[in-house]
């Protein structure tokens, strides 16, 4: 009897989210008082499925991938094809404007004309072999961190009025030999670096926020907006410090079109079709990676490429007539009348007849006109059990794989590795995007085969070893190539150095990629915006220590790369605790999210008793035949052991 009224209490045994289904204010008493009228009997709660309360919402309209989805023909409706397509087209402008730093700020050689005019090299800088150590650990976040240049010995050689330099990049003019960021001004190449990862990371927190409440079209169309006119600006700076402020402008706009572009992708496919998808925006921003030198050096000047760079945004603006929001969104926030519109607007576009809904969806949609809309902000998810830890876990990924990804680059671009192709510009750029193009590869058949939990797990004890091996086998290895009898040399040790590096940046780059579409998929898409914001800053957060590090002149890179590793070995333990998504639908509200949890990495054997059991297990165990005892079951274990 105890059990019965903890049922009637909790209407028919499954709690209403409260910001999904609850009612208002001035309702909620009206429906209490009215419940106990109609609650019925106990035992038909347990055997069916109960009739929506006042204050919930038809689960037809809420299961977008299992109803509405197919409605719309999924992938299949040519609409949805444009709109997927048009979400890719702006990723190859994203990778010109995420790697424009590498030609912008890149380090020239440099010598002073009034102490050799013949230009024989006197005073002379070589900035290149660590130059580009980050041109491709982004991926598709954003544009490499430049190091700092060897520190002069002779004091006398930055005492110039005129500087002559030699650019590597393809450029005849950049930022550094605009305005002479050599010697004592070189810190303010750094603060210009830091603008544009600075103004990523808030764009990311404060838009992913604001797309969860206003929709991810508007953020689209804004950040288009500003982005044109604060990147157009860039390219009239008069000084650095002009220079550096509107930077962060842009990146804090380049976030909003990258956010709100990775959630429309994501929302708009089935769930068969989301990592296939975002594979091929990514490999769209990589081309724009590849081209980035080809079009350097046809600009020439470092203001005509920021300018050639940011003009194609202008097409975007036409994405304010041609796309609409996100469906998925709108039904999620219990905003059927905008709904229903562009429900209309989808099957006209695809000739569909509304007449061929079988499961009743656009019925179901007519009766919810009149509901208030049910928005939620990413705060909401500190009051949850597993959600919040979800997040936390992918955030620290992703936080590691980016931080780390420096680490290697610094080792194999380094003096240390004293690799012949250190000092040539275009060698160093292609293999590093070569490196994450790779990487990329590799995700596709991991991640289909193993899942997206398991090719996380993978790909970050590839990281751990290879991290782990650098610190301490060279160690070991320089330790014996010092004794007359080992038969060692230093060479032995640079060539395991670059192996294990090549292998670090490999896997560290496809952790990084794959915490933030893991963590884009396990999100409800009430707070997608906000998820995708944290993991995507925690990545911003990862690279920052790069610069930071090179404005020190690598003070304490050991010791940065041994948190790193450590923190490497803590993601192992933290993604077992994960749920898998793969051929999963998106959860859209945040019980959906916090019943999202772990499963077993490997299926138990039939005949074998696993120790925790799931619902159906739990009321088929032939030990259990007290309908008490199933029903304290299974509240016991519906959040320890997922849907």
């Amino acid at each position: 009897m105890a059990i019965d009224r903890r049922r009637e209490a909790a209407g028919g045994g499954r709690p209403l989210p409260e910001e999904n289904g609850s009612l208002p204010a001035g309702e909620a008493g009206s429906a209490a008082a009215a419940t106990p009228a109609v609650a019925p009997p106990a035992a038909a709660e347990i055997q069916t499925l109960p009739p929506p309360a006042a204050g919930s919402c038809s689960p037809l309209l809420l299961d977008y991938d299992g109803s509405v989805l197919p409605f719309l023909g999924g992938l299949g409706g040519g609409y949805q094809r444009t709109l997927v397509l048009l979400t890719w087209i702006p990723a190859l402008f994203i990778g010109f404007s995420q790697f424009s730093d590498s030609f912008l700020l890149d380090q020239p050689d440099f010598w002073c004309r009034e102490a050799d005019g013949q230009g024989n090299g006197t005073g002379h800088l070589t900035r290149g072999p660590a130059n580009h150590s980050q041109s491709s650990s982004a991926g598709m976040l954003v544009p490499p961190a430049l190091p700092t240049p060897p520190p002069v010995d002779n004091a006398s050689q930055c005492h110039c009025h005129e500087w002559q330099y030699r650019i590597r990049a393809g450029l005849v003019q950049n930022i550094v030999s605009k305005w002479d960021l050599v010697c004592e001004s070189s810190w303010k190449v750094h603060i210009a670096k830091f603008s544009l990862l600075v103004g990523l990371i808030f764009g990311y927190l404060i838009t992913g926020c604001i797309a969860d409440w206003v929709g991810r079209r508007p953020v689209l169309l804004f950040s288009v907006i500003f982005i044109l006119i604060f990147g157009l600006t860039v390219a009239l700076s008069v000084n650095v410090t002009m220079f550096s402020t509107l930077r962060f402008f842009e990146g804090f706009c380049l976030a909003g079109i990258i956010l709100s572009l990775y959630a429309l992708r994501i929302e708009l496919c089935p769930p068969g079709h989301r990592f296939m998808v975002t594979m091929v925006a990514s490999f769209i921003a990589m081309a724009g990676q590849f081209l980035m030198p080809g079009l350097a050096a046809l600009c020439r000047d470092w203001q005509v490429l920021q300018a050639v760079i940011i003009c194609p945004f202008l097409l975007m603006l036409l994405y304010w007539v041609i796309f609409p929001e996100s469906l998925r969104w709108l039904m999620a926030t219990q905003q059927f009348e905008a709904s229903r519109k562009l429900i209309r607007h989808f099957t006209n576009k695809n000739e569909m007849n509304i007449e061929s809904d079988i499961k009743g969806v656009m019925p179901e949609l007519e009766k919810e006109l009149t509901r208030r809309p049910k928005k939620v902000c990413i705060v909401k998810v500190v009051g949850t059990r597993n959600l919040w830890k979800n997040i936390v876990v992918l955030c620290v990924n992703s936080l590691t794989g980016f931080g780390i990804h420096h680490c290697f680059a610094k080792s194999m671009m380094g003096h240390e590795a004293k690799m012949t192709i250190a000092h040539n510009f275009y060698a160093d750029y292609y293999t590093m995007a070569g490196i994450a193009l790779a990487s990329c590869l590799a995700m596709c058949p991991v991640v289909g085969f193993l899942g997206r939990r398991g090719g996380l797990l993978l790909f970050m004890i590839l990281t751990a070893l290879a991290s782990l091996l650098q610190l301490g086998l060279l160690n070991l290895i320089g330790k014996y190539s010092q004794l007359p009898d080992s038969g060692m040399s230093d060479s032995i040790k640079d060539k395991f150095s670059t192996a294990f590096s090549i292998v670090g940046m490999f896997s560290s780059h496809a952790v990084g990629s794959l915490s933030v579409f893991f963590c884009a998929e396990i999100t409800p898409t009430v707070i997608r915006g906000g998820g995708l914001g944290l993991v995507l800053a925690s990545a911003g957060f990862g690279m920052l220590t790069a610069p930071i590090m090179e404005l020190h002149n690598q003070k304490g890179y050991f010791l940065h790369h041994v948190i790193f590793a450590c923190c490497t070995l803590i993601c192992i333990i933290c993604i077992l605790l994960l749920p898998e998504s793969k051929n999963q639908n998106l959860p859209e509200n945040i019980p959906d999210g916090e019943h999202y949890t772990r499963k077993p990495l490997l299926p138990h054997k039939k005949g074998e008793q696993p120790l925790l059991l799931t619902n159906s297990e739990l009321k088929d165990y032939s030990g259990l035949h007290d309908s008490s005892a199933v029903g304290d079951g299974v509240s016991e274990n519906t959040t320890a052991n997922g849907m």
